[in-house]
C-alpha cells in the first residue's frame, strides 16, 4: 500500500492581481521505502507539491492521504500533529537553531513527543548524530560546523522522531559537489538500512541519478514517472517533449 497519495490535487493562489495555477490535476502514489525524486527547473511546482505532500500546505482541490489517513481538511493543529510523529524535514538552508547545539537541534522537534521522558529523547539524539557520524561534534553549535556537517544535522533531527518519510527540500543546493555528494550518499544508505521513504524536490542531475524512482513536473503537470531497474529507466508515464534527455546511469 502506498505510504502517500495524492489524488488529482490543484493548487491555485492569488499573486497580486492574478491568479496562480501552481498545480493542476496533480495524481501520485509513493510506495514505502523508496529513494524519489521529484525533478522540475524553478516554478514547475515541485517544491508545492513537495509541502502538501508534507502538510505544509494544502491544495484548493483534491486528496492526500498519509500513512493511510486522509489529511484534506485538517485543522493546522491536526496537521502539525501528523507532520510531528509521520514526517521528518530536510531543507537546503539547514533551517536550524542558532543558539542551540547540535545535540539541541535534534532534540528540538522530540518535545512536542510528550510521551517520551528525558532519557528516550537523549536516547534518540545520541543514536541519530552516531548514524549521520557526529557525536563528538554534539555541543557545537551551528556556526561551529561545515556546510555539510550541518545537513547531517538536519537529517539527524528528520530521523529522530521517526519518522515514516523525510522530505528534502533542495538538499545539496547550498553544498559543494563533494559535500553534496556524500550527504547524497548518506541518506541512500539510510533508506537502504532502515526503510525510511526519502522524497527530495530537486533540479540536480546527481539527485536523479541516486534515485530509485522519478517524477518529473512542469508547468504544475507530471510529465513523466519513472522507475530505475537494471541501471537503466523505465517511465509508466512519459509526456515530456521529444528529445529530452534522459538522467544518466
Amino acid at each position: 500500500m502506498a505510504i502517500v497519495r495524492v489524488e488529482n490535487v490543484s493548487k491555485h493562489y492569488r499573486l497580486g492581481d492574478q491568479d496562480v495555477k501552481a498545480l493542476t490535476n496533480v495524481s501520485l502514489a509513493i510506495e514505502p521505502g523508496v529513494f524519489l525524486a521529484i525533478a522540475g527547473p524553478s516554478g514547475s511546482g515541485k517544491s508545492t507539491l513537495l509541502n502538501i505532500i508534507g502538510c505544509i500546505d494544502t491544495p484548493t482541490s483534491g486528496r492526500v492521504i498519509i500513512d493511510g489517513h486522509d489529511v484534506s481538511g485538517r485543522t493546522p493543529d491536526q496537521l502539525a500533529d501528523v507532520r510531528a510523529r509521520t514526517i521528518g524535514f530536510i531543507f537546503q538552508t539547514f533551517n536550524l537553531l542558532p543558539v542551540l547545539s547540535a545535540a539541541e537541534n535534534v532534540e528540538y522537534p522530540l518535545l512536542q513527543l510528550k510521551e517520551l521522558s528525558k532519557a528516550e529523547r537523549q536516547e534518540r539524539v545520541k543514536h541519530y548524530l552516531e548514524v549521520v557520524g557526529l557525536s563528538k561534534y554534539a555541543s557545537h553549535r551551528p556556526n561551529q560546523l561545515s556546510g555539510g556537517q550541518r545537513q547531517r544535522v538536519a537529517i539527524a533531527r528528520a530521523l529522530a522522531t521517526h519518522s515514516k518519510i523525510v522530505l528534502a527540500d533542495e538538499p545539496t543546493a547550498n553544498l559543494d559537489s563533494k559535500t553534496g555528494t556524500s550527504i547524497l550518499k548518506l541518506m541512500q544508505r539510510i533508506n537502504r538500512e532502515s526503510g525510511t521513504t526519502f522524497v527530495f524536490s530537486t533540479h540536480d542531475r546527481k539527485v536523479m541519478n541516486m534515485a530509485d524512482r522519478l517524477v518529473r513536473i512542469a508547468d504544475g503537470e507530471i510529465t513523466a514517472l519513472g522507475m530505475r531497474s537494471d541501471d537503466q529507466w523505465m517511465f509508466v508515464q512519459d509526456q515530456r517533449p521529444k528529445g529530452e534527455v534522459e538522467p544518466e546511469v
